[in-house]
């Protein structure tokens, strides 16, 4: 079973940065797209970011300009670097990766991200 373990969540200033990375435990084949999502309490998971194995990429309208999506294939991660950090980007962050083959996805267990005005 792979794992990804998401990192570099924490507590920051508003106009702040960080940097998430999400490492998978071994190589992943089959992918389509990783994604990051996030999760505000009392609200719905949602889409923030997407590359897919092509490259395209995709960003949530809130956070267009300000979050830029990457990966390294070579070590199995992808990583969301967010500047100009606002209170509403407080939210636990999840890696998602979208496989064409069984199992289809994996999800990482979350990294609480918290921005203070």
């Amino acid at each position: 079973q792979v794992q990804l373990v998401e990192s570099g969540g924490g507590l920051v200033q508003a106009g702040g940065s960080l940097r998430l990375s999400c490492a998978a435990s071994r190589s992943i084949y089959a992918i389509n797209a990783m994604d990051w999502y996030r999760q505000a309490p009392g609200k719905q998971r949602e889409l923030v970011a997407t590359i897919t194995s092509g490259g395209r990429i995709n960003y949530a309208d809130s956070v267009k300009g300000r979050f830029t999506i990457s990966r390294d294939n070579a070590k199995n991660t992808v990583y969301l670097q967010m500047n100009t950090l606002k209170p509403e980007d407080t939210a636990v962050y999840y890696c998602h990766v979208l496989r064409s083959l069984h199992p289809y996805e994996y999800w990482g267990q979350g990294t609480q991200v918290t921005v203070s005005s």
